[in-house]
């Protein structure tokens, strides 16, 4: 990285949302721009993931850019390594190496009040940028849980996001903490492998069957040849999800039926009733994320794999010891406990405005005016930022419409011309918060009745969107000037900042 180097703008991270970002802005012409990336390849949490049977919940054709549509995908749900193939050809075609700066882990993010701009720290050397978007993602950053007793553990201990591929697991005491995505996907993986497996289940999810299957020659053929087949496929499974909304966000009681056959789902495979008692869950489908798989409850019934109905709650040795006071020796622990979302670790690397970091700022709850831009921290966007997740659908969806936002805003700025920047009303970013946390009350994710990481410390949802992918891309539209304070940079060296016409235009 060139010393003193100054950018239009800078992307962080390199998984869907940082390489979308970097397309978008080479579609609207502006090339001077880096991503930086901590690790030294692209691919973000499909990079990071790389543990046995990963592979992704949304069919593949609707979990691609629009875009780039790729007719070539080998099965209906995609694996990690296709999917991590994927976004390296994303990278390729649309010519993005020449901006990515790999092993460039933001360290500091300040905003220079006189100069408009973002002085940017990382681990390989210093920048600037006019602009900074921040591509990393809610699903980047492994949590793992207090647990007493776990550093004197003698065994191997690791989290899911950071599987030890150098550690054999055959013949060995395995206990999986965690019963989410990347549990389910875990158990069935290895449980032929281990001499023991034990699941210490906090919380029972739901599961329905993943309707999977391989994509034959004739059908990718046919997509090559006719591209109009791969919109239409992409089409109708974005259509089918957004006709499900209103069960989630407004009538959860109509996922009554939808519970029964998760039920029926487990009965298959699960003949002995007290362990179907132990893996039923008691809040309503959907209010955690419902997860898909055709072998997890298959894998539980073998004869080799212990489900613990209890939290792991201390390691005594190599003792594990579960909150009903039952006990399991292991050789080695997996965490499958989730990620840093409600309290993203980069928020306490940017220093706004005002001189407090974006955790500071969000320490009552994140908030961010149309799920991208928060008072305080001019020229900043966030993608996947607050209330931008979904419990149904393809982030791809949510990812495109913020980068129209960011297309929009970037222009915006080219029109107001000079130095300038924008920075966010925090009446606006109320007046949003408050609308979507109004909607949230209906929803299942806030009714329930169970705790799920789309909360934070607070009890508030601050993760999810409370409707369908087109609200929120006709939301994302465009900028709406009435809703930033237009910065202008000083008009003499040494002078303080000013508002100039364009905010007294808004303001007028």
């Amino acid at each position: 990285m060139a010393e003193h180097e100054h950018v239009r703008v800078a992307v962080i991270g390199s998984g869907f949302g940082g390489l979308g970002a970097a397309v978008r802005l080479r579609r609207e012409g502006i090339t001077d721009f880096v991503v930086l990336e901590r690790a030294d390849s692209v691919g973000g949490t499909w990079r990071d993931n790389s543990y046995p049977g990963c592979a992704c919940d949304v069919p593949s054709h609707l979990y691609s850019f629009s875009f780039a549509p790729n007719p070539d995908w080998p099965r209906t749900f995609s694996g990690q390594e296709h999917i991590r193939v994927y976004l390296e050809r994303i990278a390729d075609v649309f010519h993005l190496r020449p901006h990515l700066r790999f092993n460039s882990e933001v360290k500091l993010l300040t905003w220079d009040a006189e100069k408009l701009r973002w002085d940017i720290e990382t681990s390989s050397g210093s920048l600037s940028a006019d602009i900074v978007v921040s591509a990393t993602g809610p699903l980047s950053d492994p949590k793992v849980p207090e647990i007493p007793g776990l550093d004197s553990f003698p065994g191997k201990v690791f989290h899911s996001a950071r599987w030890d591929h150098d550690y054999d697991l055959r013949g060995k005491r395995v206990a999986m903490v965690g019963t989410g995505a990347s549990a389910i996907q875990i158990v069935p993986s290895i449980q032929p492998l281990v001499s023991k497996l034990t699941l210490f289940q906090r919380t029972p999810p739901w599961v329905m069957p993943r309707v999977d299957r391989a994509i034959g020659g004739a059908e990718r053929w046919l997509h090559r040849r006719l591209p109009f087949t791969t919109q239409a496929r992409r089409g109708l499974l974005w259509g089918i999800r957004e006709l499900q909304v209103q069960a989630f966000t407004k009538h959860p009681d109509e996922l009554g039926l939808v519970e029964q056959l998760a039920k029926r789902n487990m009965a298959r495979a699960v003949k002995d009733p007290a362990l179907r008692a132990k893996l039923t869950p008691d809040y309503r489908i959907g209010c955690k994320r419902i997860l898909l798989s055709n072998t997890y409850y298959p894998a539980l019934v073998r004869s080799n794999v212990d489900v613990v109905a209890g939290g792991l709650t201390e390691v005594r040795g190599s003792t594990l010891v579960a909150a009903d006071g039952s006990e399991a020796e292991a050789d080695a622990i997996v965490f499958g406990t989730g990620f840093r979302v409600t309290d993203m670790p980069i928020a306490e690397r940017v220093v706004g405005a005002e001189g407090v970091t974006l955790a500071e700022s969000w320490k009552g709850g994140m908030a961010a005016l149309r799920g991208s831009a928060a008072a305080g921290f001019p020229n900043f966007m966030t993608v996947i930022g607050p209330n931008t997740g979904l419990g149904n659908s393809s982030m791809i969806l949510m990812i495109e419409s913020q980068l129209n936002y960011m297309a929009d805003y970037v222009r915006q700025l080219g029109v107001l011309g000079g130095r300038s920047a924008l920075d966010a009303r925090p009446g606006a970013v109320r007046a949003w918060n408050d609308k979507v946390q109004e909607r949230m009350k209906r929803t299942v994710w806030n009714t329930g009745g169970c705790t799920s990481w789309y909360l934070d410390a607070n009890g508030r949802n601050t993760t999810v969107w409370p409707g369908t992918t087109t609200e929120f891309r006709r939301a994302t539209r465009r900028v709406d000037l009435a809703e930033y304070e237009v910065l202008r940079a000083p008009a003499c060296e040494g002078g303080a900042s000013a508002l100039e016409g364009a905010q007294m235009e808004v303001e007028a």
